[in-house]
């Protein structure tokens, strides 16, 4: 009996493992379904129209030419959140608009995308700039306040629904920074070096495609930690759903 017993927990255990691995690859699907903007028709440039049609009303043709307008232009265009751009914070390089995830959900939730302004595909693109992470660091700042909450988030190459790169702003988890704490991460105390953090890290490894969690560090600076998987759906508050 007693060995049956054992038997039942083990494969009472492995069941379980193997439900909360389906229930996370739900979870990235789910993910990589909503990031995309409500009527793109399953194109991975819908950021990039947004970066090059979207942003400035007073392009000529802009209410043909933008098929998610600002919600501050002349456009006419319904109340549904996602068929709108909220910018946030922007300037010549680099914008941060509301992700589609925040539509429906109550106040306090918060998640946003820092784009670069020029094409730049991802975490892969060697002409990854530097400068978009304090540039989502200080529009987290605004949006989220406490630093200790604050989470910054690329996404591999092979988890993304989007070939423009962005940088998803966003709450960590509660029980995150615990478990993070047990993990190995790079510490930095300036922004500009979390891609060659990133890249070592994964080079040590030999990981080709990676994601990138970039949080405070409790010593003071920052952590990066890569990931094959996806940190949105590990450590952060990606969804209120």
């Amino acid at each position: 009996m007693k060995y049956d017993e054992q038997n039942g927990f083990r494969l009472s255990f492995v069941f379980n493992r193997g439900i909360r691995s389906l229930v996370y690859c739900v979870l990235i699907f789910a993910s990589i379904l909503v990031t995309a903007p409500a009527d793109a028709g399953g194109s991975r440039d819908a950021l990039w129209e947004i970066v090059t049609n979207c942003l400035d009303p007073a392009i000529s043709d802009y209410c043909q030419r933008c098929r998610w307008p600002r919600i501050e232009s002349a456009c006419p265009h319904d109340e549904n959140c996602k068929k709108t751009t909220a910018v946030w914070a922007e300037t010549q390089d680099y914008v941060v608009i509301r992700d589609h995830k925040m539509c429906g959900c109550p106040d306090g939730f918060v998640h946003g995308l820092a784009l670069p302004r020029t094409r730049v595909t991802g975490v892969e693109d060697p002409n990854r700039p530097d400068g978009i992470w304090r540039f989502a660091w200080a529009a987290a700042q605004k949006k989220i306040g406490d630093e200790s909450a604050i989470a910054l988030v690329v996404n591999p190459a092979r988890l993304r629904s989007q070939d423009q790169l962005h940088v998803h702003i966003l709450r960590l988890e509660k029980d995150a920074r615990q478990r993070l704490a047990k993990l190995p991460v790079s510490r930095l105390q300036d922004l500009d070096g979390v891609w060659r953090a990133a890249g070592q890290d994964a080079a040590k490894i030999n990981l080709d495609d990676y994601g990138v969690l970039v949080t405070g560090h409790p010593d003071g600076g920052f952590m990066v930690r890569i990931e094959k998987g996806s940190p949105e759906w590990i450590y952060t508050e990606g969804n209120c759903r």
